[in-house]
């Protein structure tokens, strides 16, 4: 599916602009995920490339359709400069590869948990997925294949993740939303949950 992952690549490039860096990780039995490094204006951004490759399939599926499913990319934005972010490039690759590996199906308001932290000192070991269409609008590509859409993450604390879980997504965010809470910010802590 080289084509998808050209007409991706150039829908990134039309939305984020030119990527300043790239990186690729191989795990064993799956495509190569790229992770592609965006700068704008103090803002990093980090979107996979190699996810929407192929459908993303229910694990209770007896047979994998090669053709239909939804497929998807994972965008993060942080700010530049104030934490080691660029080491969060393997743990994207991960949450990329996840659809070949585990059978996930990755949607807005799921939780996907790396077990560590995103990048060095970081508060976050899991990230939200957040509706798409904001920052890059879904490619739309011949039928029958399902667009590619462009999945924004927001990073987590092991505190929110476990409210999350809890309460909902919708609620995380209505809180995070209530306090102000700067969700690009690498040092951030986690929002007041109580009350």
């Amino acid at each position: 599916m080289a084509v998808v992952a050209e007409l991706v690549e150039a829908r990134l490039r039309s939305a984020l602009g030119e990527p300043d860096a790239r990186a690729s990780v191989t795990f064993l039995g799956t495509e190569r995920i790229e992770v592609l490094r965006f700068l704008d204006d103090g803002i990093v951004r980090y979107a996979t490339l190699g996810m929407s490759a192929a459908p993303m399939t229910d694990p209770a599926a007896v047979l994998a359709d090669p053709e239909k499913g939804p497929r998807a990319e994972l965008v993060l934005s942080v700010r530049a400069g104030a934490a080691e972010t660029d080491k969060v490039l393997r743990p994207l690759a991960v949450l990329a590869a996840s659809p070949q590996v585990e059978g996930v199906v990755v949607a807005p308001g799921a939780s996907l948990d790396i077990g560590e932290p995103l990048w060095p000192g970081a508060a976050f070991t899991s990230v939200l997925v957040a509706e798409p269409g904001g920052l890059v609008e879904d490619l739309e590509l011949d039928a029958p294949l399902e667009p590619v859409r462009f999945l924004p993450l927001l990073p987590m604390t092991p505190n929110e993740a476990a409210w999350k879980r809890a309460r909902g997504a919708e609620a995380l965010q209505e809180r995070w939303l209530r306090h102000g809470t700067d969700l690009r910010d690498p040092l951030r802590e986690a929002v007041p949950l109580a009350g």
